[in-house]
């Protein structure tokens, strides 16, 4: 996600770290599993913290987990995962009036049932 709000290829990311992109693919697929210096090297890259990379999960020292939190989290990414979804996320904040965004969200939501209603069927 990091790599794509940045706008970044696979490509790009690959040679600065060294790799074929494919690993990249990989990496970001959860087929292979990224090691801690690996891991250093992609912060490193993208200029943040190596926690950014574990936002959201519960703390293993205390093992507080906050269920809800986790499910937003989890809903953000598999909305910025899709192309349509990042730049939607990009672009909505410029919507100025709130009467607008507030259209285009009951619109969607319109959509999203209708899609729904015919899944069913």
């Amino acid at each position: 996600m990091r790599r794509k709000m940045l706008g970044v290829s696979q490509e790009h990311l690959a040679d600065a770290l060294g790799l074929t992109f494919q690993q990249v693919q990989k990496y970001e697929r959860g087929a292979n599993r990224v090691s801690a210096s690996k891991l250093y090297e992609i912060a490193k890259t993208f200029q943040v913290p190596v926690s950014y990379f574990f936002d959201g999960l519960a703390d293993p020292v205390t093992d507080e987990s906050d269920d809800v939190g986790e499910a937003a989290n989890r809903v953000i990414t598999d909305f910025l995962n899709t192309p349509e979804g990042l730049e939607l996320a990009a672009i909505f904040p410029k919507i100025g009036k709130g009467r607008v965004r507030r259209q285009i969200l009951d619109l969607v939501r319109a959509m999203a049932d209708d899609e729904g209603q015919q899944k069913s069927s």
